[in-house]
């Protein structure tokens, strides 16, 4: 394993990494091995599903945010999901928590690392690796612009006459940033982000043995699921796009030896917005990468079925999922933190479709991001809104809003990998409009924070739309944690039954097998599948074979 951390440093950095920067890697790793005593699971399996959370969700009068979120998880969310993503808990200065301004510590006015680790006695834990860029207001970017020998290089300064124009940009905002130094010169930084999000310099071995010092840190502080956060960046050469470079991957293959080094079992998750042929590209091998990816086309492909009442795009792309290996799974979801991204539509509906999709989506209230090309034209590359509002019309009642959304999440549980399930989600919150209007970007419209007790009388008030998606969210994710047949790794079969209504069929090992049936239109749909019986593990009905009736929006998952 040593030899393969040296073969890829040698192959990053060839001679500029020292052997004395390898005896600083080799001297941190025997450190962490010694520090890190909690086991991982060994794979993952049927029950293994995720929440997608901030650690300042809830507030309370007594108690700071992370100690309340462990409170609201005991209560609320411990029986149904088994592991916790804590979006950024770092001190952050913008991009609500993406602009760390000091990796190693937790922000004091969320909690402590004491609060973290209580969490983490009832959970597995995933952290964020936030390792393309940090904060204008962090010290290693103070000890830059003060010109401090050890931080020379740790940022990138590129001539502002150079020919950029071939760099992917995610944003429509300015590639480099000028910044005055100590020496009062000016130099321009690469921001791939924002002015506020400086990206970290690579090229430099000093970088690198910084940030393997945070990843490590992470693994001793307990975390068991690694998300490298905006990862497709890492490294840049002008003159190329700047995204996927072969370096990038070099790099993500090194910190997966490193962690298959000091932390067996861990699981590394690579976060590309990107078309669905190159956010595969970050399996590598199938055994040198990622474990996971961000199933990123799954969310604008269940809402573009859900709005169109049409299953046949979802089941074409579907039909064509493939793994490199069994030591890989997708890291499915249907919203995060973020908008629904639509970069990993294209390649998979032609433009036109795409364009009116978003078309429909501001109609019904739903804000759009958009991103500059390289030929100077504009493109929408995010919806911001809810899922629960991005599925419904604005005239929808709260039972019909209820059926659509329960229909895509059993469209997420039943696809093969792990399920994330994101807290506005599981909570069934609506478009936050004074939150945009408040705080002035568009993805505040899903990252309402709330105090426990206003939340905690809405899912006891059985009135409410919340009772209503809590209860049978939290059914579905039961049964399917309670059926072999949705391990992860299990067969998948999806095939159109006719433009509304698919079918997924899952099977293990034993030859058991689970049928899905899901009616994406508001009509009732007659189904003839003669050969299909057992029981409908929702409804609790025997299905003997003969028509089976499915009411607008309904799903059977049948055994």
């Amino acid at each position: 394993m040593k030899q393969k951390i040296t073969d890829y440093l040698d192959e990053i950095y060839g001679g500029t990494f020292t052997a004395t920067h390898l005896q600083k890697i080799v001297t941190r790793l025997e450190s962490a091995k010694q520090l890190i005593t909690q086991r991982r699971k060994k794979h993952w399996d049927e029950s293994d599903v995720v929440l997608i959370t901030y650690a300042d969700q809830f507030h309370s009068n007594d108690l700071k945010p992370l100690p309340t979120f462990n409170q609201f998880y005991l209560q609320w969310l411990q029986s149904i999901f088994s592991h916790v993503h804590l979006l950024p808990f770092y001190p952050w200065s913008s991009d609500d928590g993406f602009s760390v301004i000091d990796y190693h510590q937790v922000a004091s006015e969320a909690g402590e690392w004491q609060d973290i680790q209580q969490l983490g006695e009832c959970s597995h834990l995933m952290f964020d690796f936030v390792c393309n860029h940090m904060s204008a207001k962090s010290e290693w970017f103070k000890n830059y612009l003060q010109q401090h020998p050890s931080f020379e290089d740790f940022f990138i300064a590129v001539d502002p006459q150079t020919d950029l124009s071939a760099v992917t940009r995610p944003r429509a905002l300015p590639l480099l940033t000028p910044f005055q130094m100590d020496d009062n010169s000016t130099r321009h930084l690469w921001t791939t982000f924002s002015d506020d999000q400086i990206d970290l310099n690579y090229r430099s071995p000093e970088v690198l043995l910084a940030m393997v010092d945070v990843l490590l840190c992470y693994l001793e502080k307990g975390a068991e699921y690694v998300r490298l956060d905006a990862v497709g960046f890492m490294w840049k050469e002008p003159g190329t796009s700047c995204i996927h470079l072969e370096k990038t991957h070099l790099i993500i293959k090194l910190l997966r030896s490193i962690i298959d080094n000091v932390a067996p079992g861990t699981v590394i998750i690579t976060e590309t917005n990107v078309p669905h042929k190159d956010n595969i590209a970050y399996f590598g091998e199938g055994d040198d990468e990622a474990h996971m990816v961000y199933q990123f086309s799954l969310p604008p492909l269940v809402l573009h079925a859900v709005q169109k009442q049409n299953v046949e795009a979802l089941c074409a792309w579907a039909q064509n999922l493939t793994l490199p290996s069994s030591n890989t799974t997708w890291f499915n979801f249907l919203a995060s933190h973020d908008g629904i991204g639509l970069n990993p539509l294209r390649g998979l509906l032609p433009e036109n479709e795409i364009l009116a999709l978003v078309e429909v989506l501001q109609q019904e209230g739903a804000l759009v991001n958009w991103k500059n090309n390289p030929d100077g034209t504009r493109s929408p590359y995010e919806m911001n809104v809810t899922y629960m509002d991005a599925l419904s019309r604005r005239e929808s009642s709260d039972e019909e809003r209820c059926a659509r959304f329960i229909l895509a999440h059993a469209i997420l549980l039943s696809f093969p990998g792990v399920p994330a399930i994101y807290i506005q989600s599981i909570l069934g919150s609506r478009n936050d409009y004074a939150g945009v209007e408040k705080l002035g970007y568009n993805r505040a419209i899903n990252r309402k924070k709330y105090t426990s007790e206003e939340i905690t009388t809405e899912l006891n008030n059985k009135t409410t739309l919340r009772h209503a998606v809590y209860h049978q969210l939290s059914r579905l994710i039961t049964l399917r944690c309670s059926h072999n047949e949705f391990h992860p790794d299990n067969d998948f079969t999806i095939d159109t039954v006719n433009s509304s209504v698919m079918c997924i069929q899952r099977s293990n090992a034993d030859g058991n097998c689970l049928t899905g049936l899901f009616n994406v239109s508001e009509d009732i749909q007659h189904i003839n599948i003669t050969d299909l019986r057992g029981r409908d593990l929702i409804s609790e009905v025997d299905i003997l074979g003969n028509e089976i009736t499915l009411r607008p929006w309904q799903v059977m998952w049948i055994k």
